[in-house]
This record gives C-alpha cells, structure tokens and sequence, in this order.
C-alpha cells in the first residue's frame, strides 16, 4: 500500500457489522505529493468528507479518517489510488477525486461473493498520449475504454457530459500516436438543431466547423497544438461532415461518428460499411436528442436494434449516474428524463 496504515476498530453492538465506526490513520512518505493529494486548502478531502460522509483530517503528510467501515475502506481506497497517480507523474484534481470515488463505491456495489476482497486497490483503465494521461471515472467509462480496446465497432449511447465523444477521440489519438493506426477520421452530421446550415457565413468548411468544434477541442486536449495542425494539413487527422464519407474505404484509421442519432438509416449504413481492413470505428450518440426531421427514424437507434449480438460489435450505455460535468448537468439529466417518462405513459394511456 502506497500509504502506511494505522487502523482501530470500535464496533457499538446497537448497530450492525457494517455500520460500526470506523477509524485509521493514513501516511503517506512523500511531503509534496501528499500536499497535493490532499489539495489546496484540503479541499480533495473536504470532497471525500461530502461524497463519502466520513471525517477526514489532515494532519502533517497523514489524514486521519473516521467514519462507516465501508465508507473509510473505500476513502482509503480513493487516496491509495490518487497518491499512486502521483508516484508515476500524474496530476490530482477535483474532477480526479470524483472519479476514484465513484469507483470505489461501485467496486463496493459488485462485490457480491464472500470471497471479494474489499480492501483490493482500484484499477482503473487509462488512455495514454504525450500530452496527457485520462482514467475512467465511472464503472461505464471503464467499460467503454475496454470495449474499444477489445472491439473493432464501438457504440457508446447516452446523455451529455458523460464523456462517450471525449474519450472517443483520446482512444484515437493514443492509437495514432502508437502507431495502431495511420489517420483518425472525425465526422458528424450536419443537422440544424434549430438554426439553419445554409445561413451561416463562409464556405463550406467554415459553415460546418461549428458542428465539428467538440472534436477539435478533444483533440487539442490530446495533443499538442501544432502538431494537430501539421496533421490536418498533412490529411492525418481528417475532419469532416458525415456526407463526405460516401463511396471511400477506411483502412489503418481510427473512425468516430459523433452525434449519431442524428443520422438516417441510409447514413448510418453508408458510414459503417465504410470500415476497412486494420480499422477501428466508434460512433457515439444520445437518443434522447434527436434533431431529425419529425417522421424521420434515427440510423443510431435502427443500428443499436439491427447490430445487437453482432461479433466485433460492443455497445456501451451511459446513463445520468456517468455524467461527469457539473454534477447539475447530472440532475438536469434526470428531471428531463423523468419528465419524458410521463408524458409516454400519457400518450400510452391516450391510445
């Protein structure tokens, strides 16, 4: 363990085994990184004291903590986790600390055999580039990032902020840069979403740029700046409108379609024919956001029906829990959810 562990146990008989107080000590050898674990102003603790509802305390390089035993077992996990990112180089924000503590308590949820050990470490999977170094913070991100390891066609579905486009274009980028791949091709449909295509100014690359910014803005996160120039001028990194994809053959490329639920079913065919030999495809979408035309069927949701069971294809689905902007992004995901159940049991009562 990263962290030395001094540990008492003080169980009250009135309340059961999982519920007893808990207190330990963890020290940490490193002065530095433990000042960085703990944050600025303690404020990484503070977080655990509100997620976790434990008590913790810094104090020199060791936090005391107290609290529920299965609450402190996993904020020690958490640390454990955070302290080791800083060992091998890494950094620890707020949003890293969300993170390591939406795993520990999921590891919690699935252990389910007596067997299980609970003080295990968390293993989170990463995606690596030269520039910068992101792990899964949600047990679906995790599954998504292993999915694209492991399946030539990817689909990652559900609501904003849950990170399917982000760590889309970071698995591309860490491909390209290991040399898995010759290109990354980034696409999306050009669908209004109440505004109108034909009215913006410039040619045609500048009238679509906007719909393509979320993929510029990965990509730049990813790799340097300049070096993203170089290669989209040199056509390694190519991004386009989805109606360019027609009658082409993708090889040796990693292909993202963003957005796709705003796609038809003869666009969502054409693109996933075009996937060629030593290629990779990861099409992310909401289906709760469609934009198309009333009437008009969505080639994601077709797609999600017609490719179930395939071999090579894997679909992740997020859902409000995995959303890992602003947490009010996570409740405004909810109500929105909550309200659209309503109204379909209404239209199903109508009928």
């Amino acid at each position: 363990m990263n962290g030395h562990e001094l540990m008492t146990t003080s169980p009250r008989q009135s309340k059961p085994p999982e519920t007893d107080a808990n207190h330990f000590v963890l020290t940490f050898e490193n002065n530095r990184y433990a000042s960085e674990l703990f944050g600025q102003f303690d404020q990484n603790l503070k977080l655990l004291e509100q997620r976790l509802q434990v008590d913790a305390r810094a104090r020199g390089n060791s936090v005391v903590i107290t609290g529920d035993v299965v609450a402190t077992n996993q904020a020690r996990r958490a640390l454990d986790y955070l302290y080791g990112r800083l060992q091998s180089g890494g950094s620890v924000e707020l949003s890293d600390v969300e993170g390591a503590i939406r795993m520990a308590v999921a590891a919690d949820d699935q252990l389910s055999l007596p067997t299980m050990e609970r003080k295990a470490k968390l293993s989170m999977t990463q995606i690596s580039t030269r520039k910068k170094t992101i792990a899964a913070r949600t047990p679906t991100q995790d599954a998504y990032i292993r999915a694209m390891e492991r399946s030539e066609l990817v689909f990652g579905v559900g609501p904003a902020g849950t990170g399917k486009t982000y760590l889309a274009v970071a698995y591309a980028a860490q491909l390209l840069e290991r040399g898995a791949v010759d290109r990354i091709i980034l696409s999306r449909p050009a669908v209004e979403a109440g505004e109108r295509l034909g009215f913006l100014p410039g040619d045609m690359k500048e009238k679509v740029d906007p719909y393509l910014r979320p993929l510029y803005d990965a990509l730049y996160d990813m790799m340097p700046g300049d070096k993203v120039e170089r290669a989209i001028t040199a056509g390694v990194i190519e991004i386009a409108p989805l109606a360019f994809m027609r009658g082409r053959t993708l090889a040796n490329a990693a292909v993202i379609l963003d957005e796709a639920q705003n796609t038809t079913s003869m666009q969502m065919k054409m693109f996933l024919t075009r996937l060629g030999e030593n290629g990779r495809m990861i099409v992310t979408g909401d289906p709760s956001q469609i934009d198309l035309p009333r009437g008009v069927k969505s080639g994601l949701v077709e797609a999600l029906h017609i490719l179930q069971g395939v071999e090579g294809v894997s679909v992740v689905r997020f859902k409000d829990v995995d959303v890992v902007r602003h947490p009010m992004v996570a409740r405004i995901v909810r109500a929105y959810e909550s309200q659209n159940a309503v109204q379909d049991e209404s239209e199903h009562m109508d009928r």
